[in-house]
């Protein structure tokens, strides 16, 4: 395959500079990149369908014998019109051409042919227009479907896709060693490729598919065993103990989990290599007392600490909270966010610079330039899935290998969280702190909405704050509920006369954003209209009852963050979910929501019913692009490729012998380009 690599496209017949050209919008430029370029779907056209079966407004495959001969139509500007009538002996078909001349001589009466296209007209007349032909007879094709760009048709990668399957030496040097694919019952590399482009049979697909998508996730998972073990470098910030202090300074005494969680962490922070680590905590297990405890630490050491929020608001509720709980301890914290502009911008960096902040909070504002640390130690990155993975870096890059830690408030199965956080040691808060509130959760019918609103108002008018989600923001974009509708609906109803209603979605300015969160947080507005913009980090006690629109529009582990804005307080509060879906899913996720608060027992049955896929995009975690794998992939997979790549590495953790060096290749390739880094 190396020399395949090497091999421009254009050596190919047919792929002249013009050509090349397109497929090099589809990021392919050498041979054997075009053999690694899978088909997204195939056209199978042995499956049939009887004409009078076929669905509507679907693509379907038929076959008829011609009973009427072709009658041409030469219609105004030159163009023809053709059309004829076709049978399977049951029902007729009536097929229409535009401007194929040949089509005449194509199709002869008496004889049969598969036509392959959408059926239309109405249940006594149906009809196809500008189907695809093939002769009856002719050996029955799988068709592979590429993903295609302006100019650069399907079947023009098809031709070239089968040169190139033509070049492929025999035998083929494989990444996969033969004794794995014995273990894991995989084909070998080369008949998985023939396979997957020129398939015989939908089994073939499959095993195609199979030894693919095993090697992809094999080298995905190796790979970030190896940027793990590259993290691991050199620190000169050893931090001391100075947790217990840190206790004395807190109005309650942490769980168990926070003094575990924060041990691993000084642990980490104590051996000389920097810390990578991710915490992960459900809604309200006490990630911020775990960051402020390491904060605590590190500035008694002398160091700075840096702590990165998505966005403004959670930033501010960060240094509000922080800098109450290190009250009176000498640890000086201060905030920047793109608020904090000219004399009192310059004020903070001089003074950062100079080492007189210890714990500096703040937005993606601490990644420009000027914001330059005196000796930076711990790097906190909060709900990581909103940065790239080059947000993060370009953090820590500001201090000399300063110890990182990433939290997240989205409970992950753990099989998932090594697949995708495989490179970071994981923390785990399971235990919730004392006097945390479960929150009442009911599922009903749209036909118990103004009941519900009802609920609202009757707690809007003792003094609370409630939300009211809602899926899409446009009017127009579909039947359900936009927000910008839905708060003009509200204003205009008998049931919210006199409440102050405000609405959140995220195609506002920041700035409006802010303002609207402010002004909810002050208690300056009583109902807040949102999408799911306030799912994470909102911390406002007095809101009591979130009311969730179209539900079963979510995920589970979804629903559970929005259910997580309430119950902050000590008042009971009240998870509401609206949803008319009638289907089994809907039901049995509603179900959970309604029995249990647990986020990791929500998540795993959020796995289950839907598969990996819908925790996480790739990209948006800094993830290789994969070409054929997908976090939808099911769980025996997973579990099958992490168990291999787990052999693996306990045999040869630097991938050095012989025997993995097409590995070593493969995984290169894979990690070429990931937000700004890669594997050497």
């Amino acid at each position: 395959m190396a020399s395949l690599y090497r091999m421009d496209l254009s050596q190919l017949k047919g792929v002249g500079a013009k050509t090349a050209e397109l497929f090099s919008k589809l990021g392919l430029q050498s041979v054997g990149a075009l053999l690694r370029f899978y088909p997204r779907d195939y056209e199978n056209w042995s499956e049939l369908t009887p004409i009078a079966a076929a669905p509507y407004g679907e693509v379907s495959i038929v076959r008829g014998e011609v009973v009427v001969p072709v009658e041409t139509t030469r219609l105004s500007g030159g163009r023809i019109l053709c059309k004829t009538v076709v049978t399977d002996g049951e029902t007729d078909l009536v097929l229409t051409f535009f401007n194929n001349k040949y089509i005449p001589n194509q199709l002869r009466v008496g004889k049969n042919y598969l036509f392959r296209g959408k059926i239309g007209g109405t249940f006594f007349h149906r009809e196809m227009v500008a189907p695809q032909i093939m002769r009856e007879g002719a050996e029955i094709p799988i068709r592979p479907v590429y993903p295609q760009t302006e100019g650069l048709r399907s079947s023009t990668i098809a031709r070239a896709v089968e040169q190139a399957l033509a070049l492929l030496p025999d035998p083929l040097e494989d990444p996969i060693p033969e004794k794995i694919r014995r273990q894991y019952s995989l084909c070998d590399l080369r008949s998985a490729l023939f396979m997957i482009h020129a398939p015989k049979n939908i089994d073939e697909i499959e095993k195609a598919r199979r030894r693919l998508v095993f090697e992809e996730l094999l080298c995905l998972q190796l790979g970030i065993a190896q940027l793990g073990s590259e993290n691991k470098v050199k620190s000169n910030y050893r931090i001391r103990s100075a947790q217990e202090d840190f206790y004395r300074l807190l109005p309650f005494a942490p769980t168990g989990a926070q003094r575990r969680c924060v041990a691993e962490m000084i642990e980490d922070m104590q051996s000389g290599s920097a810390m990578n680590r991710l915490l992960q905590g459900d809604v309200g297990s006490g990630k911020t007392a775990v960051a402020a405890a390491l904060c605590y630490c590190v500035a008694k050491s002398g160091y700075q600490s840096a702590l990165m929020a998505p966005t403004e608001i959670l930033a501010q509720q960060h240094y509000a909270s922080l800098t109450k709980t290190l009250e009176g301890s000498g640890v000086r914290a201060a905030l920047l966010t793109g608020s904090v502009k000219g004399k009192a911008r310059r004020e903070l960096l001089a003074s950062l610079d100079a080492g007189e902040i210890d714990l500096l909070i703040g937005t993606h504002a601490l990644l420009t330039e000027d914001v330059a640390f005196k000796n930076l130690a711990l790097v906190i990155t909060d709900e990581q899935h909103r940065f790239g993975v080059t947000q993060r870096l370009r953090l820590q890059e500001k201090g000399e290998h300063p110890h990182t830690l990433i939290m997240s408030a989205t409970p992950i199965p753990r099989t998932l969280a090594l697949m995708i956080y495989g490179d970071l040691a994981l923390s785990v808060l399971d235990e919730m702190p004392p006097g945390r509130q479960t929150i009442a959760t009911y599922a009903v019918g749209s036909d118990k909405r103004e009941r519900a609103f009802a609920y609202l108002r009757k707690h809007i008018d003792e003094g609370y704050q409630c939300y009211i989600i809602c899926p899409l923001i446009e009017e127009g974009e579909s039947d359900m509920a936009s927000v910008e509708e839905y708060e003009a609906l509200l204003r205009e109803s008998p049931a919210f006369s006199g409440v102050r209603i405000g609405a959140l979605h995220g195609r506002m300015k920041n700035d409006e954003k802010n303002a609207v969160m402010t002004a909810f947080s002050r208690g300056e507005i009583d109902l807040l209209v949102s999408t799911t913009v306030v799912e994470v980090g909102v911390d406002v006690p007095n809101a009591v009852i979130i009311l969730i629109e179209n539900a079963e529009r979510y995920g589970l582990s979804q629903l559970h963050q929005l259910r997580g804005r309430v119950g902050r307080g000590k008042a009971k509060s009240t998870c509401i979910l609206i949803t008319d879906a009638q289907n089994e899913e809907t039901a049995a996720r509603m179900k959970i929501m309604c029995q249990t608060n647990n986020g990791f027992t929500i998540a795993e049955e959020d796995l289950r019913l839907r598969g990996p896929g819908n925790f996480f995009g790739n990209e948006q975690h800094g993830l290789p692009k994969l070409k054929i794998a997908d976090l939808k992939t099911n769980m025996e997979t997973l579990s099958d490729v992490q168990n291999c790549a787990r052999a693996i590495l306990e045999k040869d953790p630097a991938l050095a012998l012989y025997e993995h060096r097409m590995l070593r290749s493969e995984i290169r390739l894979l990690f070429t380009k990931v937000g700004g880094y890669g594997i050497s």
